[in-house]
């Protein structure tokens, strides 16, 4: 945990930290459903899972670290491409 935001991957000395976002459960506009039943649930649950996203990314910039979100998606159609991205915003720090 850092400032009270669980991500997937950190790295502490140089203050970066990693989300890999699930294309379900954090709308993703390219590959983001909507269920067909409940569907003003599944809206604002999604909804606020997003505003929680951007909440955590601002505080952890806030306090100095460099934040890096990827759709799960990315992570399969373009690994080498966010492997580069981390490995060279790593090196930055």
């Amino acid at each position: 945990r850092i400032e009270g935001v669980r991500a997937d991957l950190v790295f502490p000395r140089q203050k970066v930290c990693v989300f890999v976002d699930g294309c379900f459960w954090h709308a993703c506009p390219i590959h983001g459903t909507m269920p067909a039943s409940n569907t003003p649930f599944w809206t604002d649950k999604l909804n606020r899972n997003v505003e929680r996203d951007q909440r955590q990314t601002k505080r952890l910039v806030e306090a100095g670290w460099r934040v890096l979100r990827f759709w799960e998606h990315d992570t399969i159609e373009c690994l080498p491409q966010v492997v580069d991205k981390i490995m060279t915003t790593i090196a930055a720090s």
